[in-house]
């Protein structure tokens, strides 16, 4: 069984790409692992066009646009790659729908401020046939997808218990601060993805946060944990701790980003490389399934930064030459959105809070749902 399989990438690779962001994400992630997949991007703006003009310098972009909306008149641009922040991508999306020439978005995570404007969005991009990808990227980390393979595959069996820990001080963004979000709708939400990826959707959620010690705006959501419930007994067990100790105080750092899945016939392990020093390294994976009198640990190729990137444009570009719904499309995005604000009500009001009624709308009345904490 090959478990070291590429992403899926398209035949074609030319598609003219039009990036709206110039960050760390973009210049050391996007552009680095789409020039590797051999992907096109031909043009770039930014709130600051001299950032832009660095990141095109630094990754052979030859169009530097003065604003974002110059990049939304270029009617020569075919796919939108969207990297700013939550509370402007909307805005962005909207504009692109209006102007009605690309065919297809790439969305930076979250898809929007909260669900509702994520459903706006996605519809938005149906009414004016442009397909919407969500750059839910750790799907496309080797050993996330190493995982989905043995689950597939039943080697396994029946899932019965998994989790996810990371012991991480991510980059936080600016435009965090203003918002007073920490980690549930930033890091969190990769994690929760992931665990619908691997297992489908869950009833319910419970979820505990804390502040995290060492972020000095106010905030809610720095150190989380949740638990959640399937209907088949299965449970899955998240932990997000950005603080880790006084790993940046004096006290020697134990950085990592692991998960684990226990199921009926096998036990499947993996380290996802990233938060560490050097800063991201090659994700492993580590199984064993009834019978095997070792674990096997195959060699996996590539880690999560920023080789998955190419994971999440490439389903794109892949919908667009075939015609079939993207893994990461934004119309599935929405439950994960769901559970983002089924996790803050949880841990609002301390109870388990069911997807269902967060994606009924009976939770939008109750003046405990957070649009922010």
């Amino acid at each position: 069984m090959n478990l070291n399989q590429p992403c899926p990438l398209p035949d074609r690779k030319n598609a003219r790409i039009g990036i709206l962001g110039s960050g760390f994400i973009v210049s050391e992630c996007h552009l680095a692992s789409y020039r590797q997949a051999g992907f096109n991007p031909v043009a770039i703006a930014s709130r600051t066009q001299e950032n832009a003009s660095r990141a095109a310098k630094r990754h052979g972009i030859p169009r530097v646009h003065g604003n974002y909306e110059e990049l939304l008149d270029d009617k020569t641009i075919e796919v939108l790659d969207i990297a700013v922040p939550p509370n402007i991508q909307l805005g962005l999306i909207k504009a692109a729908c209006q102007r009605g020439t690309v065919r297809g978005i790439l969305a930076q995570k979250p898809l929007a401020m909260n669900l509702a404007e994520a459903r706006e969005a996605v519809t938005l991009c149906e009414k004016a046939g442009i397909v919407l990808a969500v750059n839910q990227n750790m799907r496309f980390d080797p050993s996330v997808r190493a995982a989905k393979s043995l689950l597939d595959a039943g080697v396994l069996g029946d899932p019965v218990f998994a989790t996810l820990d990371m012991r991480a001080i991510p980059h936080w963004m600016p435009w965090q601060s203003s918002l007073g979000w920490v980690t549930l709708r930033v890091m969190s939400i990769h994690h929760l993805d992931c665990f619908r990826h691997w297992f489908g959707d869950p009833t319910g959620i419970f979820c505990s946060t804390r502040t995290d010690p060492r972020t000095p705006f106010p905030h809610s959501d720095g150190i989380c944990s949740y638990i959640l419930e399937y209907a088949n007994g299965l449970r899955c067990v998240g932990i997000d701790d950005t603080w880790t100790g006084p790993a940046r105080e004096g006290c020697p750092a134990d950085l990592r980003i692991t998960w684990r899945i226990e199921g009926m016939n096998g036990l499947a392990m993996g380290d996802l490389g990233w938060c560490k020093d050097p800063y991201t390294s090659a994700s492993t994976l580590r199984y064993a399934a009834r019978g095997h009198t070792v674990f096997q640990a195959p060699q996996l190729s590539g880690s999560w930064f920023p080789d998955a990137f190419a994971g999440t444009m490439g389903q794109l570009l892949l919908a667009l030459e075939t015609g079939c719904a993207p893994m990461n499309h934004g119309r599935d995005n929405l439950k994960t959105m769901a559970l983002v604000e089924a996790a803050y009500l949880s841990a609002a009001e301390r109870r388990l809070v069911t997807l269902d009624e967060i994606l009924s709308g009976t939770a939008a009345a109750n003046p405990t749902v957070p649009s922010t904490p």
